[in-house]
Parts: structure tokens; sequence; C-alpha cells
């Protein structure tokens, strides 16, 4: 069976990463011939990382994009991420189902939200009701979590499977670490997320770094943003960033409460969770699912609630160790690579008969 991948990124991209690429192997393990297109290539992710427009190479993109499509019929699957063209009509994804293509679509974030909520009007009225376009045009929509899945079956999707934002587990040996070693708090990912999440929390981050003992590591930020003196910033790598979360005590993932998180995954949390590290996050989407309180983490909100619960694993090792190791199981069973590449064999199977 040959299957076609049209990605958004390359694996340069975590999200392209993680949904799409680390499943080739394992895709071709199962018979499969997986061929992948992605739309922006690593020239345009570096820049795009750097915060540089490079617009020739968005053009580009699209030219591409075009040609890949005349190919389609030499193809027994078709998986899209996301979109065909991104802020474009969904009129590729109409052409595919009016030639009997019935690709598979598959979210992991709430990107309708970058049309139907969009400043731009003009973007917002031709544009508000795209995603729900793609979604009802496929033959099967795979959604990251519920609110993915549901807006999919609001949009009238013929199908609708969710399968979470997952790790492998082999990439991810449990954390063993020294008990004379400083107590480590630590968040991953990049400077976007960096500037919209975290550093809203700047203030208690800074009154925790008042007591003896205490660090907070920041993998994907190379730049001091002026946290504290207690911060250590820790370029991201695809071939390092599992050994930095390892250094971690507890990992957090504060979010913003709005629509588009809702969308998200909880990534950093499935992370943290997989080298047997327990977990703070905001009451926020995914979120509130991923994490069951007291048991492989707390959801906390307020200044009062990070700083109470930062302290409470700090000086509660026990507690800690029995909440990173819940963490690790839970990822074992459902948010691992191992335990969902069966689901996506059979959706890619049956859309095949």
């Amino acid at each position: 069976m040959k299957i076609l991948y049209l990605t958004k990124y390359t694996r340069l991209a975590g999200s392209s990463r993680m949904r799409s690429y680390q499943y080739f192997p394992y895709l071709e393990k199962a018979g499969m011939q997986v061929t992948v297109k992605p739309f922006f290539d690593d020239a345009y992710l570096k820049d795009f990382y750097a915060g540089k427009k490079n617009i020739s190479a968005v053009i580009k993109s699209y030219v591409k994009r075009v040609g890949v499509l005349f190919s389609v019929f030499s193809y027994d699957r078709v998986v899209i991420e996301k979109e065909i063209f991104p802020f474009l009509p969904a009129l590729a994804e109409w052409m595919l189902k009016l030639l009997g293509i019935q690709y598979i679509v598959d979210y992991d974030d709430a990107i309708f939200h970058n049309y139907d909520q969009s400043s731009n009007p003009i973007i917002k009225k031709f544009l508000g009701n795209k995603i729900a376009n793609v979604m009802r045009f496929s033959g099967t929509v795979v959604a990251g979590n519920q609110y993915l899945a549901d807006r999919a079956k609001k949009a009238g999707a013929a199908k609708v499977e969710v399968i979470p934002t997952v790790i492998d587990l082999e990439r991810y040996p449990l954390r063993i670490k020294e008990q004379s070693e400083k107590f480590v708090i630590g968040w991953i990912g990049t400077k976007s997320t960096f500037e919209k999440h975290l550093l809203p929390h700047r203030h208690w981050i800074l009154k925790l770094q008042e007591e003896e003992a205490v660090e907070f590591h920041i993998v994907g930020i190379t730049d001091d943003i002026n946290l504290g003196k207690k911060v250590k910033y820790i370029p991201w790598t695809e071939e390092t960033e599992v050994d930095h979360i390892r250094h971690f005590d507890v990992g957090i993932m504060p979010l913003q409460d709005s629509l588009w998180e809702k969308g998200k995954c909880s990534y950093k949390i499935i992370q943290y969770f997989a080298c047997g590290i327990p977990a703070l996050a905001s009451p926020v989407g995914m979120n509130k699912e991923v994490i069951v309180e007291g048991e492989n983490g707390f959801l906390v909100q307020t200044e009062e609630e990070w700083l109470e619960k930062i302290n409470y694993l700090k000086t509660h090792k026990e507690e800690r160790n029995r909440m990173g190791q819940k963490g690790r199981q839970d990822v074992e069973k459902t948010f691992s690579l191992q335990a969902t590449f069966k689901k996506w064999v059979e959706i890619l199977q049956q859309e095949n008969r």
C-alpha cells in the first residue's frame, strides 16, 4: 500500500514530527510505502524560528504543492496535515472529494480559529468555514483531542477518530538524578509559546528563586529573558531534548485560557510524564484530561497555587516520585507511539477498502 503524506512542515517542526514522521518506520514495518511531501521546507522553518519572513519561500511552497497534487492518483491513501493550502479556500480538498479520493486529515491544533477568530474581517468572512469544509470533504478526521473531534463531528465529517499526540518510549528513558542536586523546575517550548504562556508568570517565577537550591531550566530559549538569576536557558535539538527533560524535578505547562488553547494536545505534559516527572499545568483544554489531580500532577491557576504545589513537590520527594511513576504508566498505556501506531494502521487499511 502506497501512502502520500502531505505534511505542513519537515520533521524539524514538532507538530509534523510527532503527528506524522515518527509513525513512518512503524507503517513501513506494516507493509506500507510512505512518501512525504511537506509544504514548508527546513529553510523556511529556520527563518520562521528566527523571526524572519521569507516571502519567496512561501510562494515556492504553494507552487510546489500544486505540482504534488497531480501525483495523488499514484497512491492508495492520502493523509493531509491540517489543510492542503494555508489561507486559501478548501477548493483542493473539494476537488479530491469529487475525484473520489477519501483523504484522511489530521489535527493537533485548533487551526480553524486562525480563520473563524481572525481579526482580519476578510479572512473571517471568506475562510471562517474553511476547516469545517476540509473536515466534511474528508473520508476520516483524526483529532488529537476531544475538542478537535467535537468540532469535526459538528462540521459533518463522515468519520472521526481520536489519537493523541504521543512520544516514542524508546527515546524516553526514566529520569535518574543525584539527591544532592538542585530542585529543577523545567519548561520546554518555542519562543512564541514562551512569550505567550510562560512569560506572563514571571512574577512567581522570580519569587520562587528567592528560595535556596531552586533552579529553572528553559529548553528552547537561548536568550536571557530576564526571568531571574537562577534560570538556565538551553538550546533545543531533537537529539538532546529528552536528556534535558530528564534533569527536571517537575515540569510545568502554564497556558492562557482561550479557544486556541482548548485545541492543544498537552504534549509538554506527556514528555514530562514519559521521563517519570510529575507536571503542574493550567486547567485548560486537554490538560484537564491528561493530569489526574494528585495522581500524576496538579492543575494550578493562581500564583498562590503555583507556589504552593511547587513547594509541596520540592519538599515531598516520595510523592514526587510516585506521581512521576504514575505519569510514566499513563504514557505507556495511552500516550506512546507503541500504544497508538496500530490504530493508525487500522485507519489506513480500512480507508483503503
